[in-house]
């Protein structure tokens, strides 16, 4: 059974259910970039690598069943940047995952987030252990990976699931929350799980995602893929119509909030797909297109200009 053909209350009510049976929610492809490391036997990166990847994709992360082909696929770049000490690193992770669109062979990108706060320590050949109930664990430095990991993993499903179902992401989204408040902190080298640390950081996306203020973006995320992606085949113009009233959305949420998180994360996504859909739009709704996406997102403002002019 596809999740992405589901019936939208069909799907609300499979997402909620308790299930008897289980597969792991995640195709995860992990890649680790050493090459500024030096003195390292490459084997160490490796298998920290397949570690990783084991970690993510043989972990059951909710109590939803997913088939093997429903499974979110994704990317963890980790690429390190120093040796703190010895089995330590630093390293700037980029985390990406995508959804397919209804009725089309067509993947959407749904997260692209760069967190440049990660530090941990990695035992070679040893299995990554993540306990719920204990995150900072007995070694804080160790249990930093798994912590970021997890949370990362109920980043990506909760995304996945508001885009399905109205509002079906929350579950996913607190357990994101809940990681940030048992983090690893103990250790001069952990950062990124607290407010005063930054304002793009871990702790601030989980309290974007569940801060009732930012509510109207999860109505984003629905309306933007069930109703405006997905419909697109059969009914373009209809479905852009939607992804304006979007960007409509979008807009107060930023009028009134003008530094949240997860404004940059969603159009760090689909810069490139919002060009897409309008380019081909009647002028006026081009020209509203690119009001809005300038002043959204101005960092992509010259792609938007050569996509809508």
């Amino acid at each position: 059974m596809n999740r992405f053909r589901l019936p939208v209350l069909l799907l609300a009510i499979w997402l909620m259910k308790p299930c008897t049976s289980h597969a792991q929610e995640l195709n995860a492809r992990v890649t680790v970039v050493a090459n500024k490391i030096r003195g390292v036997d490459p084997s160490v990166f490796q298998a920290l690598q397949k570690a990783i990847q084991d970690f993510l994709n043989n972990r059951q992360w909710s109590d939803a069943n997913y088939a093997p082909d429903e499974r979110i696929d994704c990317n963890f770049l980790f690429d390190l940047q120093s040796q703190i000490s010895q089995n330590t690193y630093s390293a700037i992770l980029t985390v990406q995952s995508t959804r397919p669109v209804y009725n089309s062979s067509y993947i959407t990108n749904m997260f692209n987030f760069k967190d440049k706060d990660v530090a941990f320590k990695y035992d070679p050949f040893q299995p990554l252990i993540f306990n719920e109930n204990n995150i900072s664990g007995d070694d804080p430095m160790s249990s930093n990976l798994t912590a970021i990991l997890a949370y990362y993993a109920y980043i990506i499903i909760g995304l996945d699931r508001d885009s399905f179902s109205p509002n079906g992401g929350n579950a996913s989204f607190k357990n994101a929350q809940d990681i940030v408040s048992g983090s690893p902190a103990n250790s001069r080298n952990i950062t990124g799980w607290k407010a005063y640390e930054g304002t793009q950081n871990r702790y601030w996306l989980a309290e974007n995602l569940l801060n009732t203020r930012y509510k109207d973006f999860h109505k984003v995320l629905y309306d933007y893929h069930r109703l405006g992606l997905d419909r697109m085949y059969d009914h373009l113009a209809e479905g852009r119509d939607v992804i304006i009233n979007c960007l409509n959305l979008l807009n107060a949420i930023n009028a009134d909030n003008p530094n949240t998180v997860i404004l940059p994360m969603f159009f760090d996504a689909k810069w490139s797909e919002l060009a897409g859909v309008f380019s081909a739009a009647p002028p006026q709704q081009q020209v509203a297109a690119l009001n809005l996406l300038q002043k959204l997102d101005p960092g992509h403002g010259t792609q938007y200009r050569e996509a809508l002019r």
